[in-house]
């Protein structure tokens, strides 16, 4: 029972980072240097350095940054982009990270696995906020980055405290994936479809 539990505290603790890193990368970090300077939980060796007040203090800059850049429509869309190459390379590093010091297969397929994670759970995100941007009004884009963040650092919270129960919620999440996920990309081809559909009737319109 020892042994089952802790697989899956660890498991948690892998996957919930790689999860989270892959939505806001920042809000991840700071969260995590939080509890860890707070008490709340012993961090692996490998994940200590997030709670240096340096790196806090870096990740923390960063969350302000991004709460505002992804509450602007079409903002949102480009800094998804550049960090596409940001959060899933951390995703996977936090993974690995995770698992301790057991041996480096371990750590390589903790890495692995971390950035599918990251991966699905930023394309996710990203394809979902294009199709939000669709719309003229700002609020259901300002409602999904508040729900985003709230998501993460709660997400964060319980694969530290409740392992099972995330492990459960983030099950659910990766079917909701799998079945979202050619949706989405579906309808961003639309929207692009839509956008140089407009731009080449303008640029073949007569001059007056």
């Amino acid at each position: 029972m020892e042994a089952l539990e802790q697989i899956s505290t660890t498991l948690a603790l892998t996957m919930g980072l790689a999860w989270a890193s892959g939505i806001n990368l920042y809000a991840t970090l700071f969260t995590l240097g939080y509890l860890a300077n707070t008490g709340n939980i012993d961090l692996p060796s490998d994940l200590q350095v997030v709670a240096n007040p340096a790196v806090m203090g870096a990740a923390g800059l960063m969350y302000c940054v991004e709460f505002f850049a992804d509450k602007v429509p079409g903002v949102d869309t480009g800094w998804d982009t550049l960090h596409t190459f940001v959060r899933i390379p951390a995703g996977a590093m936090l993974a690995a990270g995770a698992v301790g010091d057991l041996n480096p297969a371990v750590e390589l397929a903790a890495a692995i696995l971390g950035g599918g994670m990251a991966a699905g759970s930023h394309a996710t995100k990203a394809g979902a906020r294009v199709l939000i941007n669709a719309s003229p009004e700002p609020f259901s884009n300002w409602t999904a980055s508040i729900g985003e963040d709230i998501a993460v650092i709660g997400g964060v919270w319980a694969c530290l405290n409740h392992p099972l129960i995330f492990l459960l919620a983030l099950a659910l999440f990766i079917a909701l994936m799998i079945w979202l996920l050619p949706k989405i990309w579906k309808g961003i081809k639309k929207v692009f479809g839509f956008i140089i559909n407009l731009f080449s009737s303008k640029k073949g319109s007569p001059q007056a």
